[in-house]
């Protein structure tokens, strides 16, 4: 089948319509997918070829456990793989597991998750679908919870599905291996988890289902079967890789500080995306952005001959994901704010500005500011060299700070700037 798609030009920002073949839908489907078998790969590569080719819209859907409000582009891999779907005409269903949240997901945990209240998970869900529109074509995507289902079913229910698995199956899950060999307790509801993700599949008679890579045992293993027991064709399940964090090697997280938050502003994002090492840029180009294969590719080119110089690629990076969660004028802006600071040297055209009252310490500023977490915090920036106010770096916590009557820039790390004025 050749598809009139229309695909997203990650140079303007703006749809156009292209034809694609069954083969190019294939490899931009499948592009930053991992599997951690090359025949597993193979095989779901080969299933979704066949099922493109029956011409008809497939049923794809990627659930998502509300257990924060705020997101970060890490969370965004699995609905940029959603939006791929939406671009090629496909229905797109965006599931809030307001009711697997109960329990958590274990799959890439190896202790075990703090449960939720219903009223958290209800909070945090309220600006769950919000934040996805930054990526989801709102129009074309249909929102569920899969408390719809899964609370309806019945113990008799939960012992029937149960019965097609075994314990030895969830054992072997590298997970739950490593808490059985540690000696740390393995909870009888956290098994639950998979039988109610793969029922999510059941319930909707999807086609596809995306995730990331820990997810291999719910969506092949777990979704798989059960519909294969309902008399359903089993699911296609879109297993994409694990984005890094600004390191460049462990998993975006909020806690480790390595997040680059969907809400952040163009400067701070665009200042995020350019601090990641060089050797996660490709993986950002597969897995965060717009671009397809081919893109990727001349990408790769051009990097591995000495065609382009990595800053340049990774500002084009930068420029693509602020486009994304704002637009062209926004990342233009906060590149050229970039090259005056970080390139030029020159403090940014536009800051904020602070009125200051009374005698507060430098300290007290940076955290009434908020350009710190906390007094804490602000303590160890000043000690690490990472605070300076008029040009000249801080060393004294208890630094008065007394501003001139055209102002004094206070600079918090490397993309934090306020200007101090009198009060």
């Amino acid at each position: 089948m050749n598809a009139t798609s229309p695909l997203t030009s990650p140079r303007t920002g703006e749809s156009h319509t292209t034809s694609l073949s069954i083969d190019e839908q294939v490899a931009l489907l499948m592009q930053g997918t991992e599997y951690g078998d090359e025949q597993l790969t193979r095989n779901m590569a080969d299933e979704l070829r066949a099922r493109l080719a029956e011409s008809r819209p497939l049923r794809v859907y990627c659930g998502y456990d509300p257990t924060r409000s705020d997101l970060h582009l890490g969370h965004t891999v699995t609905m940029r793989k959603l939006r791929q779907f939406q671009e090629l005409g496909h229905e797109v269903t965006f599931l809030i597991g307001n009711y697997t949240s109960l329990i958590g997901d274990p799959s890439d945990k190896d202790k075990l998750r703090p449960l939720l209240t219903a009223e958290q998970i209800a909070e945090n869900a309220r600006t769950y679908a919000e934040q996805a529109y930054k990526i989801l074509d709102r129009e074309k995507t249909r929102i569920r919870y899969n408390a719809e289902w899964l609370s309806k079913l019945t113990f008799l229910d939960l012992i029937q599905m149960a019965q097609n698995f075994t314990v030895q199956q969830f054992l072997t899950r590298d997970n739950f291996a490593k808490r059985f060999e540690k000696g740390d307790a393995i909870y009888l509801h956290e098994t639950f988890y998979s039988l109610m993700q793969g029922y999510d599949a059941v319930a909707m008679e999807t086609d596809v289902q995306v995730g990331g890579s820990e997810q291999l045992f719910n969506i092949i293993t777990a979704g798989r079967k059960l519909q294969e027991v309902r008399g359903q064709k089993p699911q296609i399940g879109i297993l994409v890789g694990i984005l890094p964090g600004t390191d460049g090697v462990v998993r975006m997280s909020k806690s480790l500080g390595n997040h680059i938050p969907i809400l952040a502003a163009p400067e701070d994002m665009y200042g995020k995306v350019m601090s990641i090492p060089d050797m996660a840029m490709l993986i950002y180009f597969k897995l965060a952005t717009r671009y397809t294969p081919p893109q990727i590719q001349r990408i790769e080119t051009e990097l591995q001959t000495g065609a382009r110089h990595p800053r340049d690629v990774k500002m084009e990076l930068a420029r693509e994901i602020v486009s994304i969660f704002h637009d062209p004028d926004a990342a233009q802006r906060a590149e050229e704010q970039f090259r005056a600071v970080f390139q030029q040297h020159e403090l940014p055209h536009e800051m904020a500005t602070w009125t200051v009252t009374g005698s507060p310490t430098v300290v007290d500023v940076i955290a009434a500011a908020r350009l710190a977490s906390s007094k804490n915090e602000a303590r160890r920036l000043i000690a690490g060299g990472g605070v300076s106010l008029g040009g000249r770096k801080v060393d004294d916590p208890f630094e008065i700070v007394s501003p001139v009557a055209e102002g004094i820039v206070l600079q918090v790390g490397k993309r934090r700037f306020v200007r101090l004025m009198p009060g």
